[in-house]
């Protein structure tokens, strides 16, 4: 009889234990949620979603299925950054993407814990959102953009387009932390090839103009910008207002030659976006983002509008249009 009951004891243990697991098993797997925050609108940066979508799918995910992600965009209005960063962390996301220095500036003073992720920095550690790139320290990680390091570049790129050129405007935003360290590499860049230099400061919409009557006032043959969300957000004043000038413009995005500007030169922004799944793979399979490198461009691309070239009468040398990565005809 005792031997009987330890026998049923054990029988009934086992079919609990296994009902137990078979229950277990069919708990549905928790689906992670990633926030995608961006200041421009979803369409104006289509390239960034696009690459961000093409490195998840590489990695195996698939938006609906074993992944989701919540699009946000301000539409160009800096002051609605807040609200949607809070409305991503009421809904609890496992981790935020940020499209630029100006959302992770809010999103970092948003929350300390969520993991959030730069497609893009201009300078991360200058803009004091981690404490050196091989060791991050805090919840932020991503990919550096590299811009004031490229600024002598593109000084470069914007004498071999104006072989002749003698004298130059720059344009850019002082309030903007990156700024100081982005004029001294065009600088030193534009004094090695003994081009003149003018800055002129863009710290509002109405200094947009007026800063191109400066440049007219100062004889500059070209204007090189310097990289701005201001002056990105108010890229299309800023295209209209150089083409009626007749200024040749080299910027720091590609956004702007497609809506009409000369040239830019810049860290292929697509291919950080798809590196940026990277970052998210790691960090949800448990990785943390204090510890993830920040991560340097390998991809960069220079890109000539032949478009706007005509619009002000300049024929641009047929060895700067071999070298193009992409020329707008």
């Amino acid at each position: 009889m005792i031997h009987s009951r330890k026998f049923s004891v054990f029988v009934i243990s086992a079919l609990l234990a296994g009902l137990s697991s078979s229950v277990w098993a069919q708990q549905p797997k928790k689906v992670p949620t990633v926030g995608f925050l961006a200041l421009n609108s979803l369409s104006s940066i289509s390239y960034l979603v696009e690459g961000f979508r093409q490195g998840l799918h590489e990695l195996g995910y698939v938006e609906g299925k074993n992944i989701v992600v919540e699009y946000r965009s301000a539409d160009e209005k800096i002051d609605r950054l807040p609200d949607l960063a809070a409305e991503l962390i009421r809904l609890k996301v496992d981790l935020i993407i940020s499209a630029g220095d100006v959302v992770t500036r809010v999103v970092k003073k948003a929350t300390s814990t969520i993991p959030v992720v730069m497609t893009y920095d201009n300078d991360p550690i200058g803009n004091g959102f981690v404490a050196s790139l091989a060791h991050p320290g805090g919840n932020i990680t991503g990919s550096s953009s590299l811009s004031p390091e490229l600024s002598g570049k593109r000084v470069e790129l914007l004498k071999e387009v104006l072989p002749g050129l003698s004298h130059m405007a720059i344009f850019g935003t002082s309030t903007v932390p990156v700024t100081a360290r982005a004029l001294q590499e065009t600088e030193l860049a534009a004094e090695a090839l003994k081009v003149q230099h003018q800055y002129l400061d863009i710290l509002g919409p109405k200094d947009i103009e007026a800063v191109f009557r400066e440049a007219n006032k100062g004889h500059a043959e070209a204007v090189l910008t310097l990289s701005s969300a201001l002056i990105t957000s108010h890229r299309k004043q800023l295209v209209g207002i150089a083409t009626k000038s007749r200024l040749p413009v080299m910027y720091t995005q590609k956004q702007f030659v497609e809506e009409g500007g000369l040239t830019s030169y810049s860290a292929s922004l697509p291919d950080l976006a798809r590196r940026a799944a990277t970052f998210v793979d790691k960090i949800l399979k448990g990785a943390k983002p204090a510890e993830l490198p920040i991560e340097q461009p390998a991809k960069f691309e220079f890109i000539v509008n032949l478009k706007a070239a005509n619009q002000i009468g300049l024929t641009i040398p047929p060895n700067v249009l071999a070298r193009a990565d992409k020329v707008i005809r």
